[in-house]
């Protein structure tokens, strides 16, 4: 295999901008915030920090309704401060994505104004409407048509009654995105996260669904995922906005419900639409119903879920790997052992994820083994789908009201977004009011002034692993075999290239694990590249493992 293009030897952070840093004291996280822990970025190693939305909104989802595509909103300070962000970034040679909804708008953006103004206005068919709604449901709950009294029609909303969805059919929709996309890129911005880029498609018959039962309701995701037009748009995009430009722009796609051939071509570098996609498979094992309704979580299932991806997108597409962000609980709540193991099963966690192939993504805190806050009643949350959930069930006749803020405290998006944990002063070293959303309480002994800089420390290891994915050219070429894939508590495979190989076994649970790899006896001489347990020597060597509670080994060896 060729060496890959440089950025695929990149990692991602993302920062949430409002639980990032606080610099004015207001308790919400802001540019100037950032702009002062560029410096902690640096040291931690990564390449690219993914910045969540900031511009113009009304905040009906914290920033994903944008209100103006080309302004920042006063919460978080002004366009000179993202300038001078970006110029602090690449001052230290990392890059800055912008987080991109264009999938939806705000109601309050101009172009939405003048849509429902009248129905002969000009920006009428920028957005979806009709005399007569489909049954669909909300992705936020509820109807996801709402009747605009003024002129009498209905208005698609894929998620709140205040995020309308722009009608991609129309060029012209498409091409003042193009022009706003420009105008970042131009300003110094290297790419773009696209939040539910696989939702611009719509089936332009918009026909009814079958509803829920007891509903008039039902999802309608077979009408919008990956859409008749999605490849054609993504295309028309690169050749619009990306096609010629001197430093490569990085394009990554969220795409809820994408499968593994779809990503294939979404991917693949001959089609020209994205670098890589973000897939939710992983991260939606253990749903019922919905992400509430939770069921046990196997190993064999999320190891197999991985894999699939690994194998899938072999030498064509490309994969982003991540087991938390903004809109997920704390990963070492869902996947590890938030207790007694938290620090051994936060640094495994990031162990396995980071040495799979596809490009990284840590999440702001995950670096520091935050974990999920202790909340226990409604008024704890302050997330618009946590909110919903909750009031359409309290509505519901015989709801366990207590089962669902117990699965709220494992599943709210809230989780993932409680402040950064800089320190253990009274606000986190967050902010000096109060913070917008609770501050775990345990932030009192697990923080970044505890961390950084401390040999055995979570963040310090994230660093080595992104050391050994700058330096090891298996990290990102290497072909994946995935082992022992129906152990329930072992989670190991091979990387490998013609040169060298890399075998990474992590046990996943709190007791001692025996396991027999299918090995050559010669891997027992293999050098050990990084460990979770402090640079202590494993029990026992490959091919037959002994590893202790949370314990990964991280070895290496040339091939002749």
């Amino acid at each position: 295999m060729s060496a890959p293009e440089d950025w695929r030897r990149w990692v991602v952070y993302q920062v949430y901008p409002r639980s990032f840093a606080d610099s004015d004291g207001d308790g919400v996280g802001d540019l100037r915030g950032i702009i002062g822990r560029v410096g902690y970025l640096h040291r931690l190693g990564v390449d690219v920090v993914w910045l969540s939305p900031v511009y113009r909104s009304p905040m009906d989802d914290n920033g994903y309704d944008i209100s103006d595509y080309q302004d920042v909103d006063p919460l978080f300070g002004t366009l000179a401060d993202l300038d001078e962000l970006i110029a602090e970034l690449h001052a230290r040679g990392m890059k800055l994505v912008m987080d991109l909804v264009v999938n939806h708008t705000s109601d309050e953006h101009p172009w939405f104004t003048e849509s429902r103004s009248s129905r002969d206005n000009p920006k009428r068919d920028w957005y979806w409407w009709r005399d007569r709604p489909a049954n669909w449901e909300s992705l936020f709950s509820g109807p996801a048509w709402t009747l605009d009294e003024q002129t009498g029609q209905y208005y698609l909303h894929l998620f709140s009654t205040r995020q309308p969805d722009l009608n991609w059919e129309n060029p012209e929709v498409r091409q003042a995105i193009y022009a706003m996309m420009r105008w970042w890129l131009d300003r110094g911005v290297d790419g773009f996260r696209m939040d539910v880029i696989n939702m611009i498609s719509k089936d332009t018959s918009l026909p009814d669904t079958t509803p829920r039962p007891g509903s008039r309701h039902g999802p309608a995701f077979q009408y919008f995922i990956c859409g008749p037009r999605n490849h054609e748009f993504l295309q028309e995009m690169y050749w619009s906005v990306f096609a010629g430009r001197d430093a490569h722009v990085l394009t990554v796609g969220e795409m809820p419900g994408v499968t593994v051939p779809e990503a294939v071509l979404f991917t693949d570098p001959a089609r020209h639409e994205l670098d890589m996609v973000f897939q939710f498979q992983h991260v939606q094992l253990g749903f019922g119903a919905n992400k509430f309704d939770l069921r046990p979580l196997h190993l064999p299932d999320l190891k197999a879920a991985m894999a699939d991806w690994q194998q899938g997108l072999a030498g064509r597409g490309w994969n982003s790997l991540y087991f938390g962000n903004h809109d997920q609980p704390r990963s070492v709540s869902r996947f590890g052992d938030d207790g007694p193991h938290r620090i051994a099963s936060a640094k495994t966690l990031a162990t396995v994820l980071h040495l799979h192939r596809g490009t990284p993504y840590v999440y702001e805190g995950d670096e520091l083994a935050m974990a999920n806050a202790p909340f226990t009643a409604i008024t704890d949350y302050r997330d618009i789908e946590t909110l919903r959930f909750y009031a359409e069930a309290v509505e519901r006749p015989g709801a366990d009201l207590a089962a669902l803020l117990a699965a709220m405290a494992r599943m709210s998006r809230d989780q993932g977004r409680t402040p950064v944990q800089w320190d253990a002063s009274p606000g986190a070293g967050f902010t000096t009011g109060t913070p917008w959303l609770a501050v775990n309480p345990d932030h009192t002994t697990v923080n970044a002034a505890a961390q950084v800089g401390v040999p055995g420390s979570v963040f310090e290891h994230y660093r080595g692993l992104i050391a050994l994915r700058h330096e090891d050219p298996v990290v990102t070429d290497g072909d994946f075999e995935l082992l022992l894939p129906d152990h329930p508590a072992i989670w190991a495979f091979l990387r490998r290239t013609a040169r060298a190989e890399l075998l990474v076994a992590a046990n996943f649970s709190a007791d001692v694990m025996d396991a027999a790899l299918p090995l050559d006896a010669d891997w027992a001489a293999a050098s050990v590249v990084l460990t979770s347990l402090n640079g202590d020597s494993p029990l026992q060597l490959p091919p037959d493992l002994k590893l202790r509670p949370w314990e990964s080994v991280v070895w290496r060896r040339a091939r002749s």
